[in-house]
Parts: structure tokens; sequence; C-alpha cells
């Protein structure tokens, strides 16, 4: 009797999109606290290129004796559940997963996950805007963490990749903070900006209370910093060492199922941006990473298992 399998898409050797291949996985039941997911969407993230080219396996952050999974965020429908699990099989839900080291992510046709890192995804929002939320949106609502509420003396706070992903999320949920927010983008992105309530630039002076570092400049963010001031970055892998007394961190996204879950009902109100830029089948996951490694992406490439 042949074992039910999936499909995912994994790598073995990384070494950049021509890397990915596809493999059959043995469908697994849910164990405790646990639901199985049949994925209708999978978001092509910025990390998920690092991972095919193998930088996190050179950090020694990955050490999968076959092959190792690509994919963070997802959304899709449970088709099963574990023991102590309150979720209905038919629920549409949406999540994310986290760590580096493992056999496969959310580029699949089914997943394993804990039912309290996942959200139902409300009514009006379809699955494929539904799964460009949960990592992006939960590391802007991460940053924030860090950067905490705004001080009365010093509000000013900078967003670099104010029109990324992760930099729209931090438009708004930094005002909410009550942080007098900038974007630092693109000329072409400055009504993006603008429309999401902060106000737009294109060139930083150094100065500012707080930057939410979402473009990744790194070092050229950290000097934007003033004296004694707060900097967030995106890569925990190589966080800026702290100088001139600024307090340094950097996020590591982490699945939290009840933040997900207001995260997906403000973007079915229309209080938070949800960008796709394109749908490709599974199939075509190599397209979607050349697509966004070439920059200037407006949105989220999407895949369809």
């Amino acid at each position: 009797m042949s074992v039910p399998t999936f499909r995912a898409a994994v790598v073995r050797t990384p070494s950049g999109p021509d890397s990915i291949e596809i493999v059959d996985v043995p469908v697994a039941e849910p164990g405790p606290g646990q639901v199985r997911v049949a994925i209708a969407a999978a978001a092509v993230n910025p990390v998920d290129l690092g991972v095919a080219a193998g930088v996190f396996h050179d950090l020694g952050l990955v050490d999968q004796p076959h092959w190792t999974g690509l994919g963070w965020d997802f959304a899709g429908t449970v088709e099963a559940t574990g023991p102590g699990v309150d979720l209905v099989v038919g629920s549409r839900v949406a999540g994310v997963v986290d760590g580096f080291d493992r056999d496969y992510g959310t580029y699949a046709e089914r997943l394993l996950v804990p039912a309290a890192d996942v959200a139902v995804v409300p009514d009006g929002l379809d699955l494929i805007a539904a799964a460009t939320v949960p990592l992006n949106g939960l590391a802007a609502a991460q940053i924030l963490d860090l950067l905490g509420d705004a001080p009365a003396d010093g509000r000013r706070l900078l967003v670099t990749g104010a029109a990324g992903a992760v930099g729209g999320y931090l438009l708004v949920l930094g005002q909410e903070r009550g942080w007098q927010v900038t974007g630092l983008a693109r000329e072409q992105d400055e009504e993006f900006v603008r429309g999401l309530g902060a106000d737009f630039t294109t060139h930083a002076e150094s100065g500012w209370d707080a930057v939410a570092d979402a473009g990744a400049m790194q070092l050229a963010a950290l000097a934007l910093v003033r004296d004694g001031g707060l900097f967030v970055g995106v890569q925990p892998s190589a966080q800026p060492p702290s100088e001139r007394g600024i307090t340094v961190a950097a996020v590591v996204a982490h699945p939290d199922g009840v933040r997900l879950a207001d995260l997906l009902a403000r973007t079915v109100s229309g209080q938070l941006p949800a960008r796709v830029h394109a749908v490709l089948p599974l199939d075509q996951v190599a397209d979607a990473h050349r697509g966004l490694a070439k920059g200037g992406i407006r949105g989220r490439y999407v895949l369809r298992p």
C-alpha cells in the first residue's frame, strides 16, 4: 500500500534559484496541538533567496541531512487536526513557520504547524493576499516591540525601505505607537508612503531619535541615529555594533497567532496594505526568486502549490 505524498520545494546543495527542486514528502498526521494545512498560497520573501543561496548554511544555521525546505509564510485550509485543537477542519488560516533548519517549509502542498501559530483568515480576505501578511506584518510589529512606545522627548522615527513589505507595515504601526514616522524610499514611492499617513523623504540627514532599518542599510542607517537613540535592524546575523550610546537590536520574527489575527483583520479592513505582485505555480519557484532578486518589486510574489 503506497504512502500518500505531497510536493515541496527544497534545496540539497544551495546555489541560488537553479538549485531549487520539487520533491515528494510523505503526508504525516498532526500530533497534539497541531494542524495539517492544505496550502493555497505561500509568499516569497528575501530571506528565502538567502536560504536558496546557502547564506544561512554558511552561517551554520542549517544542518539538514537531505535537503532544506523553503518558505516562511502561508495561507490555506485546515484539513486535519490533532488532539487538543479547537480549529475545525475547513477553517481558512494563515501563519508563519520560523527557523532555518527544517526539512520543508511553506513552499509545499501541505504543512504541519502548531495550531497556536496560525490565525483564522477573516471573510473578505482571499488566501493569496493573506499569505503576504504573516512574516512581514509580524516582523514589523515585533520591530516596534523592540523600539517601544515613542518617548515624549524623542518621537522622530525613520523607516528605511519604507515602500517594501516590512516598511509599509511599520509606517502604519509606528504611528499607532506614538512615533512621528517618516519613510525613506524612492521618489516614485512617495504616494504610497504618504497614503499611509507618514512623512516622506528620499534623502535622510542624521539626527533621528530612532531608525527602523527595514531596508537593511545597516551601518548607513545606524549613522542616521542621533547619539543615545534607537536602532532596530532586520539582519540578526549581521547586527551592527553599538556606537555613540545608541541602543542596537535586530528583529527575529517569530510566530504569534493572536497578533496575526489582528493584522489580518486590519488588512481586510484596509488599514494595512496587502500587495501582490504576481502569482506563480509552485513549479515556477525559481522564476519567482529571480524576479525578486532583480529588486524594485512592490508587492510579493506568491506561489500557488
